[in-house]
């Protein structure tokens, strides 16, 4: 009994390690400092459609994908979704509770069956006063998703569906072999991320397909043809 306690304890402290290590505000501090955030980080399973957390809770904890994947939802007075941001590996949020105590206005959803790891705010306050440079980087975070928020704001009032889409595609082919992509959500889930229903984003998509641009290949795969046709669309 004493040996699987050990063997399972090893194995959540190589889990936090490897949490700790993917994510941008963490990763560049040395062994030592990292081993200190180790040390408040704990380890929670999410199963595929469990809730991490819903609007009007407090917000006391940052919580980090290790594996898996996470939406971030909000909902109108109607009750329909708006996908704010897909949480992959290395993704982390509930940062506002880091400075300040709040309630979430955001719904959090596991995609599929996830890893979380969480850092209590009092913890997470204490590591901030002790590296000053993990400061730095949740500054730089703040920075990037409001520029992104900014730019989907700006995309939403004055670019057309099938060009919102256009461009959410281009910006996946970057960097990509052979330029085939995959979705990184469903299909439902990238429609309410870019405003749209599934019934529009399907008939776009096909028409893309139909002049050639793109093929697909499945529920998520697909091929750019023609890059440079997407990016007029």
């Amino acid at each position: 009994m004493e040996r699987e306690d050990r063997a399972t304890s090893h194995v959540q402290k190589k889990s936090e390690k490897h949490c700790v290590s993917l994510v941008p505000i963490f990763n560049h501090l040395e062994a030592e400092q990292m081993n200190d955030v180790m040390q408040v980080v704990q380890t929670i399973p999410f199963k595929q459609g469990e809730m991490l957390f819903h609007a009007g809770e407090a917000s006391e904890s940052l919580f980090i994908v290790n594996k898996g994947q996470v939406k971030i939802y909000r909902l109108s007075e109607a009750g329909k979704e708006h996908i704010v941001r897909v949480l992959n590996p290395g993704d982390f949020t509930g940062e506002l509770a880091l400075f300040r105590e709040t309630i979430q206005e955001n719904y959090a959803e596991s995609l599929v069956d996830s890893l979380i790891c969480t850092i209590r705010r009092s913890d997470l306050q204490t590591l901030l006063v002790k590296y000053p440079t993990i400061s730095l980087k949740v500054l730089t975070e703040f920075a990037n998703r409001l520029a992104l928020s900014e730019k989907q704001s700006a995309s939403f009032s004055s670019e057309k569906v099938e060009t919102r889409i256009a461009m959410f595609l281009a910006e996946q082919a970057v960097g990509k072999a052979n330029e085939v992509i995959e979705l990184p959500m469903s299909k439902k889930d990238l429609a309410s991320y870019l405003g749209t229903t599934p019934e529009t984003l399907s008939r776009r998509l096909a028409a893309f397909e139909s002049a050639g641009i793109i093929q697909q290949q499945g529920q998520r795969k697909m091929k750019i043809v023609d890059l440079d046709a997407l990016l007029f669309v």
